[in-house]
């Protein structure tokens, strides 16, 4: 454990947003799963796609990352339509 004050606020912070990051992955996959699904509506895409670029402009994830999911979600509605 840190001894240094400034040392216990960074590791209450990072605690923090470790805890707040898991939170949107977990809820991004979710929702990149549920685009994916068959069954799948237009707005959960759209939905889907809105979170992926949040992640990607917030920094969860890289930019490259979540335009190649968003092509390959567009690339299955294609496909499914």
């Amino acid at each position: 454990m840190p001894n240094i004050q400034s040392a216990k606020k960074d590791l209450r912070k990072s605690r923090a947003a470790a805890v707040r990051n898991r939170a949107q992955r977990s809820a991004l996959r979710t929702a990149v799963k549920k685009a994916k699904a068959a069954s799948s509506s237009e707005a959960e895409r759209k939905s889907a796609t809105a979170l992926l670029d949040r992640a990607a402009r917030k920094g969860l994830i890289h930019k490259n990352a979540a335009a190649r999911q968003k092509s390959r979600l567009a690339k299955m509605a294609k496909a499914a339509a």
